[in-house]
């Protein structure tokens, strides 16, 4: 348990690592000085920002949580700040998701003036804290030092100075020649060229994402790993609970710090992560591996092999708080389910934090606490009613039916995330109906056991009658029918059914060796595409394209820039599908909408399809085409590396599923790019407007 622990904090820890290669710092700070009169001189700080992005502004209004930026300067007794710093750029007011009332920020590009008196050559230092944000999510607050010399003091004075820069570790500051601001006759205040626009934005609003929470909360605890806390807590509170009020404070109080907890830990992870990085971790293989290692063990032990239980010494401690009835106590047994519980509980609050990033910065408080509340609120009342853990402990019989199904559906999850590895290193050992069959053979292990047929060495009898024969429960039967349902649902994947309905969880067709009458659907496919030499790496990501461009003949790309050439010839436009081999949402898309015949005569008849896969790291560039990325941090070695680089610096994105749509020079056809939203009707319309747009950019 204390290497699972260790792992846990391992993790984390590489998620934080994996983050500071997702999203680079979207600023570019310059700072230099000008001279008004002798002694008297002007800094001017300017910031340029990636197109979608923006810096609040010094007073940014809406909840007042928003961090506007804050400059900082040294003590220097040759420096005399005079007055307050002054912005001035294209100020935008709008309502923002999240957040209450308008709120003011800038994009593109702000300035910033703060008048000072020198009394001798000297440098001035000082730095900015600022947040940068983009329309869905805020970045940490970052700090950049600077340091500028003064050089002319009681010398003639210059236009401009030279400035000097500190280079931060993070992102450098540029130092670059600064057009200079419009000023008023009448004063030295830098004045927006135009009005502040007003618009409105739809938000995820702070009561959905509170809702969310709960459901997931809710739903997390029917997990293993939680459930396999259940146990624990039943002993516990039945020790506790001499009376009914000692139970109910002992409850409430146990619930409270449930809350405390995972909404400390998840506005931390918020704040600090944010959603793209949970994705990114989903996809990391070794992070897969971790989980596959951890699903199994879970489930082998709710199969009987073995008890996981914490280290003695914290029994000990737990023990001896439990005899005081301290609050101390109860706070560890809830941590202790915290931690036990993240390998299960993960999943959850990853799509909890891909809606957050949808609302404001207050969203991260009642989306955790929702959720803190969904877990919380099983355990409360169990613990506020004994009578139901009574019966609960005396009903050994159904409780270890559940933690047996449980440990079969844990098994069965531990091997998609050992198939998410696999397709990532393209090692081939659980090609698509090796996986079906496994899934197929666990699910009719679970229809016999909860038919009776199989029993385990911890099991009990079937319950009998008043007849003394034993007999299955009614809910135990539709629990067995829906598993036979769904290894027969199964079985028609063994020889290449598409099998729609579980396509983003099993591995892609191309993985198949056999497919039954594969060589008519083959030709079929081979007349719809386009005679010529096959493209770029598609020898090796063949196996990864969609069933639906298979059936088809989607003449697919596989490289960003053999698809900008094929654009230039065919005069088509480029639709950019950013994707990922395990990319759940991906597959989700493919079979719902590109499956679409409107969807798909448009991509093949009126595009050049590109799937640029972010995942990739088992295929290696040449080394003439490998070169260093300021994005990642790193040399670009890999496919998945480059495609990851390509939609960070050029689409200023790094989730997937996201489709892009571009022509021969690069231009957009559309100012934002299309993510995960199964409506076909809505995905031809905004085809349809990339095309009008193409053609008049085209006349």
């Amino acid at each position: 348990m204390r290497k699972i622990l260790f792992a846990t904090g391992l993790l984390f820890l590489l998620s934080q690592h994996l983050f500071a290669q997702i999203l680079a710092d979207p600023t570019t700070w310059s700072f230099k000085t000008k001279k008004i009169s002798e002694g008297e001189y002007e800094l001017l700080i300017n910031c340029k920002l990636k197109p979608e992005w923006h810096l609040w502004s010094l007073n940014p209004g809406g909840d007042g949580m928003l961090v506007p930026p804050t400059f900082t300067f040294s003590k220097n007794k040759d420096i005399e700040v005079v007055g307050k710093i002054k912005e001035s750029g294209k100020k935008i007011s709008k309502e923002f998701p999240g957040t209450d009332g308008i709120t003011h920020f800038y994009e593109n590009e702000v300035s910033y003036t703060q008048k000072f008196k020198a009394k001798a050559n000297t440098v001035f230092k000082g730095s900015v804290r600022y947040q940068s944000c983009d329309h869905g999510q805020c970045l940490k607050p970052e700090e950049k030092p600077f340091e500028v010399k003064i050089t002319d003091v009681a010398m003639v004075a210059t236009d401009s100075m030279e400035p000097i820069a500190k280079v931060d570790t993070a992102v450098p500051v540029q130092v670059e020649k600064l057009d200079t601001p419009k000023v008023a006759a009448a004063s030295n205040e830098i004045k927006p060229e135009t009005e502040p626009v007003v618009e409105k934005v739809e938000s995820s609003g702070n009561t959905y994402l509170l809702l969310s929470g709960l459901g997931y909360g809710l739903i997390s605890v029917f997990t293993p790993c939680v459930f396999a806390m259940l146990p624990m807590t039943v002993s516990f509170f039945l020790k506790r609970s001499k009376d009914r009020k000692t139970g109910i404070k002992n409850a409430l109080t146990y619930s409270l710090s449930i809350i405390l907890i995972f909404t400390v830990l998840g506005a931390l992870i918020s704040f600090t992560l944010g959603g793209n990085a949970l994705n990114a971790i989903a996809t990391n293989w070794i992070v897969n591996i971790f989980f596959f290692l951890i699903f199994m063990i879970f489930g082998i032990s709710f199969l009987g092999a073995f008890e996981i239980t914490l280290p003695s010494s914290w029994s000990t401690v737990t023990d001896k708080n439990a005899n005081t009835n301290s609050f101390v106590g109860i706070f560890f047994m809830a941590l202790t389910l915290v931690i036990v519980s993240f390998s299960c509980t993960g999943p959850f609050i990853g799509n909890l934090v891909v809606e957050i990033s949808k609302g404001g910065k207050m969203g991260a408080l009642f989306g955790f606490l929702g959720f803190s509340i969904g877990m919380a609120l099983p355990f409360s009342l169990f613990a506020m009613f004994p009578s139901w853990l009574n019966k609960m402990s005396q009903a050994g019989g159904w409780l270890n039916a559940v933690k047996v199904t449980f440990g079969i559906i844990e098994i069965a999850l531990a091997l998609k995330f050992l198939s998410n590895a696999d397709l990532a290193n393209g090692w081939r050992l659980l090609d698509r109906e090796i996986f079906i069959s496994l899934w197929i053979v666990l699910a009719l292990i679970l229809t016999f056991y909860l038919l009776g047929f199989i029993r385990f060495s911890h099991d009990t009898e079937m319950p009998k009658n008043d007849h003394e024969l034993t007999y299955l429960s009614i809910p135990r039967l539709f629990f067995a029918i829906a598993a036979f349902s769904f290894a027969v649902y199964l079985v028609p994947g063994l020889w290449g059914a598409p099998l729609k309905g579980m396509s983003a969880m099993i591995p892609p067709m191309g993985t198949q060796d056999f497919i039954l009458g594969s060589g008519n659907e083959g030709a079929s496919a081979a007349e719809n595409k386009k005679e010529g030499p096959a493209h770029k790496y598609a020898d090796k990501l063949h196996i990864y394209e969609p069933e639906v461009a298979k059936k088809y003949g989607l003449d697919t790309y596989f490289d960003y820039d053999e698809a900008l050439a094929a654009s230039k010839k065919e005069k088509k436009p480029i639709f950019l599908d950013f994707t990922g081999v395990n990319c759940v949402n991906c597959r989700k898309m493919e079979a719902q909408v590109w499956s679409d015949p409107e969807v798909m005569k448009r991509m093949k008849e009126r595009f050049i399809v590109a799937s640029l896969f972010a995942d990739i790291e088992n295929i290696s560039l040449p080394e003439s085409e490998q070169y260093d990325s300021k994005f990642l941090g790193s040399k670009v070695t890999t496919i998945g590396d480059k495609n990851e680089d390509i939609q960070a610096t050029k689409f200023n994105s790094n989730s997937q599923p996201f489709y892009f749509f571009i022509d021969e020079n690069e231009q957009k056809l559309a100012d934002k790019g299309y993510g995960y939203d199964p409506n076909p009707a809505l995905f031809v319309k905004h085809l349809d407007a990339v095309l009008a747009k193409y053609e008049e950019m085209h006349k």
